[in-house]
């Protein structure tokens, strides 16, 4: 039987193998040569002393002899408080750059008096930041009408991961599905021993409103008609796994995917988070776009909930015209652990996180020769952002005490310690557990989707939203606030790279440090509307694939394959 499928016969299949082979190693003397230079003969004796010294040096392979020799002399010339960087095994490796030390206490008690006493600071909340003149985008995706052909089988996939995550599994499932004219069966959550929450497809999701908006598109159902199963003795494990290496190219799928389905005619894959490349297709965009900004829809006590604090942060920010800031703060336990950093938790602190990481991936940071860095993560922007760090920044970006904040995270490590200054910054700021009563929140309490998930709805409709640590929630947050806003929405993206430089600065001065604040708040807008590149996630960008420009009467639907 021939398979009948949507699959097109021409255009770029974005094969991402292709990439160029890196370049030869240049070929080294065997032997290190001293050659003067005329611009050598004009440095001074001193220069020209240490150069023939080292040249002899690596001549006669003493530089093991001369390496501590420079690291005692970079210590009386770089002195500072050392952070040590635990190694695996008991051992401890100094770190002295600037910025690898949390000393974000010791800064906001330095800059607390003239933080306070700062009367210039503007309304940020209402500030109307630049938007590209024409830059409007509108929701643009098209649907089908009509009927569909009959499907070459039924694809089976378990979304693993957090909320967001498995929303990834779910969109790429439909775009697969649809590709290759296949039924999808409702995707099954696979229960993870971080987040643990075992909710199914219908407690997070409208699941008739799935089915019916993609009716024209996808065929999804809820189970495998049970003849098929016998074949599989009703066992879903029976039955062939696709193991799929990460991004893969669509075409893996129509060439390597599509003749087993077709000979199975049921197929599983497993895992299916991040299975399909961001380098489709309009055919295959299109899907995705539909499925994410138009099939899901949260279920309606998540969409209740949601919904009604959405209106209690509108109450009480009416000094501010009913506008509010979201904050999305990745400060949980297990989030500390994972980035191996360090701030001021002590022996209790250090003996926490070596428990939570046993807990959540055991022995993977206790191999023998891992080497844990914590002042290096810090420079390079890896440490998550405490509540203190997040209201410093924000103060310093022109929010003032009046500022209405939603806060989104799970529970705070050590919440009463770290949470105290960032609410003496910001006492108007809410969450979720503020905003709603306990008996309000007892369906979601056990369940870190469903919690998520609220969080997603109030941040959804904030003014501004502010990400701290990346990661899938804030990524879908972007493209969905565009999707919502004519392609722009009002987002800070901190370099925390800068940051941890200005929190480890003991001689920054408020005016300094708000400077530095601003600066970095309106590059977080300056790029405007941001268009997806090749490698891009459509989950963040939505243009121009899922959106048309507004001011172009006669704009092609760019979405469309």
């Amino acid at each position: 039987m021939h398979a009948k499928n949507r699959l097109p016969t021409t255009g770029n299949n974005n094969n991402n193998n292709n990439s160029p082979s890196p370049p030869a190693s240049p070929l080294r003397s065997p032997r290190f040569r001293f050659k003067t230079s005329a611009r050598f003969a004009h440095r001074s004796f001193p220069h020209r002393f240490a150069w023939i010294l080292l040249s002899v040096l690596v001549r006669r392979q003493g530089v093991l002899l001369f390496v501590p020799l420079l690291y005692f002399s970079s210590m009386l010339f770089f002195p500072g408080t050392p952070q040590f960087d635990v190694v695996s095994g008991g051992g401890i490796k100094p770190s002295m750059a600037i910025g690898s030390v949390y000393r974000s206490p010791e800064l906001y008690a330095k800059l607390r008096r003239d933080m306070d006493a700062d009367n210039s600071t503007a309304d940020a909340i209402s500030t109307v930041w630049k938007r590209a003149k024409g830059a409007d985008w509108k929701p643009c995706i098209d649907k089908s009408s009509g009927g569909l052909p009959e499907s070459n089988g039924y694809i089976y996939v378990e979304a693993n991961g957090g909320l967001n995550q498995q929303r990834t599994s779910i969109c790429n499932a439909v775009a697969v599905a649809g590709y290759l004219n296949a039924t999808l069966v409702i995707p099954n959550f696979h229960f993870h021993s971080i987040w643990r929450d075992p909710s199914k497809f219908s407690d997070i999701y409208e699941e008739d409103y799935f089915v019916k908006t993609l009716e024209n598109d996808v065929r999804v159902v809820n189970t495998i008609p049970g003849y098929l199963m016998e074949r599989f003795d009703h066992n879903m494990s029976n039955v062939f796994n696709f193991k799929i290496k990460a991004w893969a190219p669509i075409r893996y799928y129509r060439d390597t995917v599509l003749p087993r389905l077709l000979e199975e005619k049921v197929i599983r894959i497993s895992p299916f988070a991040n299975r399909l490349s961001f380098d489709a297709p309009p055919v295959v965009q299109r899907l995705r776009c539909l499925a994410n900004y138009e099939a899901l829809r949260f279920s309606n006590p998540i969409f209740e909930m949601g919904e009604t604090l959405v209106s209690r942060m509108k109450e009480r920010s009416v000094n501010n015209g009913g506008k509010y800031i979201s904050v999305h703060l990745r400060f949980e336990e297990d989030m500390i652990a994972f980035s191996c950093c360090v701030y001021d938790g002590g022996r209790k602190e250090l003996e926490d996180m070596i428990a939570a990481r046993e807990r959540g991936w055991r022995g993977k940071f206790t191999k023998p020769g891992r080497i844990l860095q914590p002042g290096v993560n810090r420079v390079n922007g890896k440490c998550p952002l405490t509540p203190l760090e997040v209201g410093l920044m924000l103060r310093g970006m022109g929010f003032d005490r009046s500022t209405s904040i939603y806060l989104a995270s799970g529970h705070i490590y050590n919440s009463e310690r770290y949470m105290a200054p960032l609410l003496e910054m910001f006492p108007l700021l809410q969450t979720k557990e503020m905003l709603a009563s306990a008996e309000e929140l007892l369906p979601f309490k056990n369940y870190s989707s469903r919690m998520a998930a609220i969080d997603y709805t109030v941040c959804l409709h904030s003014e501004v939203f502010v990400t701290t640590q990346g990661g899938n929630f804030p990524h879908f947050l972007l493209g969905h606030r565009r999707y919502l806003f004519n392609g722009h929405a009002k987002t800070i993206r901190p370099d925390k790279r800068k940051l941890a430089l200005y929190f480890d600065n003991p001689s920054i001065g408020w005016k300094t440090f708000k400077r530095h604040m601003l600066g970095m708040r309106a590059h977080s807008d300056s790029k405007g509307i941001e268009l997806k590149r090749p490698n891009d996630s459509i989950y963040s960008f939505p243009c121009p694939n899922c959106m048309c420009r507004t001011n172009k009467t006669d704009d092609p639907k760019t979405s469309a394959p």
